[in-house]
């Protein structure tokens, strides 16, 4: 298969009008919250993508996820300052299988009975890490080496997924209601710590977007009531927000499930500049496009089942039919569902970008 015979040059700025609604945009721009590292691997390998770097730079990595996404298509990349990590337990599962010629990576999932913070005595023996303690050589170094037309982002604001995370699904909901102050004490402690990592990530210029991840629902519902999360949740992704406008940078909402009952505050109170994550089964992107398209961007949409089991044939035509709707006037990204995961066929993922360049409205 011959793909990207149309050549992309990274441009931020038209990324950002086309995020702002400010026209149709000259091209199609492309957009994923993150892909599995199978996959960048196979990438990197199958096109030479590490040729010229040198493993013992210290910023070989960094160089390495600048190759990968130029050449992909992406205006920009994401990067991780070390340093602000919430120790959890994690169950696992064992998988030696081989997906696009890798061994896929150890899976793992949060036990949604129960987690490190139980307690008020859990709540203050927890490592909670320290905003003093992150490492921002590698966002220092971007702010002089990041390639003309790029830009960094990285992903916060993970509210209620961190608070289910370390309490547990199912202990957060009882204890809610037989023990809300800790429930509260936890939901604030989070809050506060996300949005002083927000805060420290909006001084940096190569930063364009502050990306809130935080699944808030499932295929039906949100996974606390509405009223809840406007409570408890919605308030400090609101306060990131702020910071994030206030930098003159984006903010954008990556969050699983049936949002519909709180979507009007997402956009109105919250004041997203774009929403993520999107499944067929709860509604296709074209028509949350057609809801909410004249208030903020939507991004990617190609749902991460269709891609994994269709035809090339099938896959062209769902982009095209998607950008036709899509992309006029602005305000869409094309991209998948929820992220490149590594069982997604490498090249149906390439069929899907190719088609994006090859796009003409």
């Amino acid at each position: 298969m011959k793909i990207f015979v149309n050549k992309v040059t990274p441009d931020f700025e038209a990324f950002r009008r086309c995020i702002l609604r400010e026209g149709t945009p000259a091209r199609v721009h492309h957009i994923e919250l993150f892909q599995d590292e199978e996959i960048k691997a196979v990438v990197a390998g199958r096109f030479n993508l590490e040729d010229g770097l040198k493993r013992k730079d210290p910023f070989f990595d960094i160089r390495r996820e600048i190759a990968i996404q130029r050449f992909l298509g992406y205006d920009m990349i994401r990067v991780r300052p070390p340093g602000f990590e919430f120790p959890l337990e994690m169950l696992a599962a064992k998988d030696a299988t081989r997906v696009n010629g890798q061994v896929r990576a150890q899976r793992d999932w949060i036990d949604e009975h129960t987690g490190p913070i139980q307690s008020w005595a859990e709540f203050e023996r927890y490592p909670w890490p320290d905003p003093a303690n992150i490492n921002t050589t590698g966002l220092e170094w971007l702010e002089k080496n990041l390639p003309d037309g790029m830009a960094v982002y990285d992903l916060t604001s993970h509210i209620l997924e961190q608070t289910t995370w370390l309490m547990g699904y199912e202990t957060l909901c009882a204890k809610i209601y037989d023990e809300p102050d800790l429930a509260d004490a936890v939901f604030e402690k989070i809050g506060r710590l996300y949005l002083e990592y927000t805060r420290l990530l909006a001084q940096f210029s190569c930063i364009g977007v502050l990306w809130g991840s935080d699944d808030m629902g499932f295929r039906t519902q949100t996974l606390l009531s509405p009223e809840m999360l406007r409570d408890k949740v919605l308030p400090w992704h609101r306060l990131a927000a702020q910071v994030a406008h206030e930098y003159k940078k984006l903010y954008f909402l990556h969050a699983c499930g049936n949002l519909e009952a709180i979507m009007d505050d997402l956009i109105e109170v919250v004041g997203i500049d774009a929403k993520h994550s999107f499944e067929d089964t709860i509604a296709p992107v074209t028509e949350i496009k057609r809801r909410y398209g004249s208030r903020i961007a939507i991004l990617g949409g190609i749902d991460v089942d269709f891609l994994c089991r269709s035809t090339e044939t099938d896959i062209r035509r769902r982009v095209r039919d998607t950008l036709d709707q899509c992309h006029p006037g602005g305000g869409y990204c094309l991209g998948t569902g929820n992220s490149v995961a590594n069982y997604i066929p490498l090249r149906n993922y390439l069929v899907m970008l190719d088609e994006g360049r090859r796009y003409s409205a």
